[in-house]
């Protein structure tokens, strides 16, 4: 089999900056565009859906949906997966499964945001669901069997953590360009409306997406780098053995509470920024974006470290230091000594580093887990253990976004429901840090070494 040239990593890197960028879009401005405060009210935002807790008195309508969207995609991922593991393609078990959902994706994403009712209506919360749906659906289709390819690409830990690398910073390339809609969308304002602006901004970004997430399709013969044998397995059967492995187990645990926690802090941030901050909405872009730039800065030092130090560890420090970042939010706006604009930036330097290392390593850990567990168990089931792991944390994201979307109703306008989301992020994060410390990566090395020895 061929090795991964470093050319054909990029190639491979450009699917992950296009979905990336589509998963930005919704996680970071779904909430904000139909629950809106009332700074973006007051701008010209129009109100779609109802607002308030009025599902079982307890949720919002825009936190049912989203919560349902991730329990509908966390079901359809080990699906997908099996389909994937035990497709008999020529063109592969993976690609083909690219080629078709990029189209879906990217309409989906736009379609999301294009409420066919200009008022408060329920009929834009049902249109909103179907939407919704067929996005998840579509992201699912892309998304597992193109993180399956990464243990099946790189042959070697050292190949599959440059990959990691490289995809995650392209992933944080099209999180951050997402992060740059309302730059976009201020321009688009005077000819087409706020609202109009918007639904303009993320129609260019999809397009864009949808051309990067078909440069994989068109640039790898998978079948020149990979060389397994389809599963045949079914889809149960597949994850049940895939959630018998202790040491994962262990990892997706603590995967679930990083999640929750960051899901809360990402759909947060434009609330954080306007409501607690009291700064116009461009300066989320401003502090994401340089976030996302230092967080660049630190790729290259957390490659070279991590075979010095150790997955484990490295994940484990970025645990601890987001806990801070999250904790420190929940003050934010109330600290007089330091101007607001001040507090936004430390909060983006701080966040910087345990971005990076979130960015890299936890898809590595699944590529070693994954690769360990083929050795002991003699199935390829790369497909069903990112598919077990996006089942489980996409549980989590579930859960945040009923937490923080009720959670934010809190307080009438004064930002207590947003400072107590940040506080509960950081209780989330610790949790996932107290977890991981159980997680044994000296069995999953000593597997991979082994094997590696014998060869």
């Amino acid at each position: 089999m061929k090795k991964l040239s470093t050319a054909k990593i990029w190639q491979f890197a450009a699917g992950q900056f296009g979905w990336a960028m589509l998963s930005g879009i919704i996680s970071n401005w779904l909430v904000y565009f139909y629950q809106p405060d009332q700074v973006a009210i007051s701008q010209g935002q129009t109100v779609f859906i109802p607002q308030g807790l009025v599902v079982f008195g307890i949720f919002t309508i825009i936190g049912g949906i989203t919560a349902f969207g991730r329990i509908f995609d966390a079901f359809t991922d080990p699906m997908i997966a099996s389909l994937s593991d035990r497709c008999t393609s020529k063109h592969g078990r993976r690609i083909p499964f690219l080629k078709w959902a990029s189209l879906p994706l990217a309409l989906s994403t736009v379609l999301v945001f294009w409420s066919p009712v200009n008022k408060n209506s329920r009929i834009n919360a049902v249109f909103l669901l179907v939407m919704i749906l067929a996005y998840y659906l579509s992201i699912t289709a892309y998304c597992t069997p193109y993180n399956a390819l990464i243990p099946e690409l790189g042959h070697t830990q050292q190949e599959r953590l440059n990959i990691s690398t490289v995809i995650s910073f392209t992933f944080i390339a099209g999180t951050a360009v997402a992060y740059l809609a309302p730059t976009i969308w201020g321009m688009f304002i005077p000819a087409f409306g706020r609202v109009g602006a918007i639904r303009v901004t993320f129609t260019i970004m999809a397009v864009i997406a949808f051309i990067c997430m078909l440069v994989p399709v068109f640039c790898i013969r998978e079948k020149d780098y990979v060389n397994t044998v389809p599963a045949k397995e079914s889809a149960f059967r597949s994850l049940v053995e895939t959630f018998k492995n202790g040491e994962f187990r262990k990892f997706v645990g603590s995967d679930i509470f990083y999640w929750i926690a960051l899901t809360m802090f990402q759909t947060g941030l434009p609330f954080f920024v306007t409501s607690l901050l009291r700064l116009p909405e461009t300066m989320t872009t401003i502090y994401f974006v340089g976030m996302t730039a230092l967080s660049l800065v630190f790729y290259i030092p957390v490659n070279k470290l991590t075979p010095k130090i150790g997955k484990k560890k490295m994940i484990l420090f970025a645990f601890v230091v987001f806990s801070l970042a999250y904790f420190y939010t929940g003050f934010m706006g109330k600290i007089s000594l330091i101007p607001e604009n001040v507090q936004g930036l430390i909060l983006m330097v701080v966040a910087a580093l345990p971005m990076a290392i979130f960015g890299i390593l936890p898809q590595a850990v699944v590529a070693d887990i994954a690769q360990s567990d083929a050795i002991t168990s003699g199935s390829n089931r790369e497909g069903m253990f990112y598919a077990a792991r996006t089942f489980a944390f996409k549980l989590g994201q579930s859960l945040s976004m009923l937490i923080f979307t009720a959670v934010s109703t809190i307080g009438s306008g004064d930002g207590t429901g947003y400072r107590m989301a940040a506080f509960g992020a950081a209780v989330f994060c610790c949790i996932g840090g107290i977890i991981l410390v159980f997680y044994n990566e000296k069995k999953i090395n000593g597997i991979i070494c082994g094997k590696q020895q014998q060869g």
